[in-house]
């Protein structure tokens, strides 16, 4: 991997996301805040005022870095899924590119790079309406900026590695409906996990979307745990995974 190389890759996304960037805004970004005022400041509003409710933290607060968490993870899977099997067989750019002087590893450092700032992009944006709207409550809200982008890396690694395999789009709608949809509504996004049935917490502990949703959680309501340091061993090893695995894939794909 080749630092010039990586950023003429990002330079390109770029150029063609300044072209079409109107077409995700809306997905990016827009309805990740209709979910924040509808769940966190609608129905939230409805959890705190419901008799006998607990002193404590907010639903707002509880739900603000779920809900962003969950939506750049949704952001990130899509984006190492289709797009980067119509690199190799639709539109052949990944193709083209290899026959440049770059290497498959630069490819697949781009594809990564390229999704961290595009996801980087729509958190940013997501903290500031959510802090205008007081989901945020602690300075440290911005350290759940890098716990977001991690933890959607944790999905596109190896996503992006298992997409460069594939031969047609077939599996993508299972991977999204059966896998990334669950842990939306499973990973301590709406509702602590303890809440789930005694045999369910452990699937839940194993989903790399728990701890990113409790890294950024800690960050936005100021408070840090130990435990803080086993999600982001966590997350950094899905990472490491999902890239050596990617060093196997993309060669083995893009190498003529």
């Amino acid at each position: 991997m080749r630092a010039p190389a990586v950023s003429s890759l990002v330079e390109r996304e770029l150029r063609v996301f300044v072209k079409i960037w109107h077409a995700s805004a809306f997905s990016a970004f827009g309805m990740p805040v209709l979910f924040l005022v509808a769940m966190g400041v609608g129905l939230g509003g409805l959890v705190d005022d419901r008799p006998g409710a607990a002193a404590g933290l907010s639903y707002l607060h509880f739900v603000t870095p779920g809900l962003m968490v969950a939506a750049s993870v949704q952001q990130a899977a899509g984006e190492s899924l289709w797009p980067v099997l119509g690199g190799i067989k639709w539109d052949g750019r990944y193709v083209a590119m290899v026959a440049s002087p770059l290497t498959p590893v630069d490819v697949f450092a781009g594809v990564l790079a390229w999704i961290a700032i595009r996801v980087a992009a729509s958190t940013v944006a997501f903290l500031l309406v959510a802090t205008v709207l007081g989901g945020v409550v602690s300075p440290w809200g911005v350290l759940a900026l890098p716990a977001t982008v991690l933890c959607s890396l944790a999905f596109a690694a190896p996503t992006s590695a298992f997409s460069i395999t594939q031969e047609n789009e077939v599996p993508f709608a299972m991977i999204m409906r059966l896998g990334v949809l669950p842990l939306f509504l499973f990973s301590g996004t709406f509702f602590p996990v303890s809440n789930l049935p005694g045999a369910l917490q452990p699937l839940a502990w194993l989903s790399p979307l728990w701890h990113g949703v409790e890294l950024a959680r800690h960050a936005t309501t100021g408070d840090a745990h130990w435990a803080d340091l086993a999600h982001l061993a966590i997350l950094l090893a899905w990472v490491t995974g999902g890239w050596l695995w990617g060093l196997r894939t993309f060669p083995r794909r893009l190498t003529p």
